[in-house]
């Protein structure tokens, strides 16, 4: 069996690392793939992007499986291409990837599904969102529209820091496109935690629990990026909520979605503020999220591929998830100045050693291969992922791990999992 993962960060590591674990054995195709990858399949010199080089490459290898990971190939329209050429595609097509694609479009979902959400408001002119800000006051939150890798949302604490966020995004077009129209939204108040869904078209499983950590720095401080680390389970999502979740969340979201003629295969993730009046949608993702993944699949008992292909085929009824009975914990070790600028091609140390620690695995996100060496190439350049009978215990690995690590410029939050445990690694 022959599966193309198309992608070549921390979620794409996870996700071939969990497929090579798979009874079926597949080769592996990992497109653009990264030092870690590499390591398990076969890295392809093809950006995640570019649609018309992987079906190039698909229509003279001919995978039986394709995984997408990152949302922007999602997003163009990948999973319709490869469908309409006969591949078997894991993902949402290019209608359902709206949901992530535009903010706007998943707050009019929510709002016609009747999902919990925050009140927002949608602005392309800089004046009239500057009126509203002032009219509303703050905390308020300032979100781009678009795709913009996970750095469109300005939570602001003052007027001052609304306005500089609304001039960036519509007068001065730091996001590009992906900003030239923005949210402005209500600032929930409570905790935030991640659930992910495997959807068939009709039916959703939901995954493991888990909580991200947005912000650059301890304590929740600091700029938002990508994920600095999480873990799983998470006890804010306690047994009386699940059920609400699944109705108000993912079953109205979707039936909202069909009643538009949009059928949602793949992975729908819903990020979720747990507030005293019960869980409110934040934001919408179409693909696994990165780092949740890198905490929820390492927890996947059995084959992934099977549950890969029920969504595809409207089958999840067939499968059922187990799950390792402990926790895991990801912690996401960053270059120095992310998510700002930082330095690339800084060799990597310690990996062997890291790697050969029971109950852990490190999963590459920004890093390439520099003849032998290891090199850093991006933001967040590893995620150590670590199993515990405790989530204390997984925390305490995980870190131990992490100081194996080194090289010149490393930027770690020490506090992933603390609010769950108070315990700082």
């Amino acid at each position: 069996m022959k599966v193309l993962v198309i992608g070549g960060g921390g979620r794409e590591h996870v996700l071939t690392w969990a497929l090579a674990r798979d009874s079926r054995k597949p080769f592996l195709f990992i497109a653009p793939g990264n030092a870690g990858t590499a390591e398990l399949g076969t890295n392809l010199p093809i950006d995640s992007d570019d649609v018309g080089g992987l079906l190039e490459w698909a229509h003279k290898e001919m995978p039986d499986l394709t995984v997408v990971g990152p949302e922007a190939p999602l997003c163009a329209g990948i999973v319709d291409r490869f469908q309409a050429e006969g591949f078997r595609i894991f993902g949402p097509s290019q209608a359902a990837a709206r949901l992530e694609g535009s903010k706007a479009f998943a707050k009019d979902v929510m709002r016609a599904g009747d999902v919990p959400t925050a009140w927002a408001a949608r602005f392309t002119e800089l004046d009239p969102a500057l009126a509203c800000v002032r009219e509303r006051g703050a905390p308020i939150v300032i979100k781009a529209d678009g795709l913009a890798a996970g750095k469109g949302v300005t939570v602001a604490t003052s007027m001052g820091e609304a306005e500089t966020a609304l001039r960036q995004a519509l007068e001065k077009g730091v996001f590009g496109e992906a900003g030239s129209s923005v949210l402005v939204e209500e600032c929930l108040e409570g905790e935030e935690a991640s659930i992910l869904g495997l959807v068939d078209g009709d039916r959703v499983e939901l995954l493991a629990s888990s909580q991200d950590h947005k912000r650059a720095r301890e304590g929740d401080q600091g700029p938002n990026t990508g994920g600095m680390g999480a873990y799983s389970p998470t006890p804010l999502i306690t047994d009386d909520l699940w059920p609400i979740i699944r109705e108000q969340v993912f079953d109205r979201t979707l039936a909202e979605l069909k009643h538009r003629g949009i059928a949602f295969h793949g992975v729908l993730y819903a990020g979720l503020m747990i507030t005293q009046g019960g869980p409110k949608v934040l934001e919408y993702n179409v693909r696994f999220g990165d780092p949740e993944c890198q905490c929820i699949l390492p927890r996947i008992r059995g084959d992934i591929i099977p549950l890969l292909e029920a969504c595809i085929d409207g089958k999840l009824d067939q499968q059922a998830v187990e799950y390792h009975p402990g926790a895991c914990v990801c912690v996401v070790m960053a270059a120095e100045g992310y998510p700002g600028a930082y330095e690339k091609g800084q060799p990597i140390d310690g990996l062997s050693e890291a790697a050969a620690q029971p109950e852990v695995a490190v999963f590459h996100a920004g890093t390439a291969l520099h003849g032998d060496s290891v090199v850093t190439s991006g933001g967040r350049v590893l995620g150590v992922s670590a199993l515990g009978g405790s989530l204390e215990q997984a925390i305490q690995r995980a870190y131990q791990t992490v100081d194996m690590i080194g090289w010149n410029g490393i930027h770690v939050r020490r506090d992933i999992g603390a609010k769950a445990t108070g315990y700082v690694g």
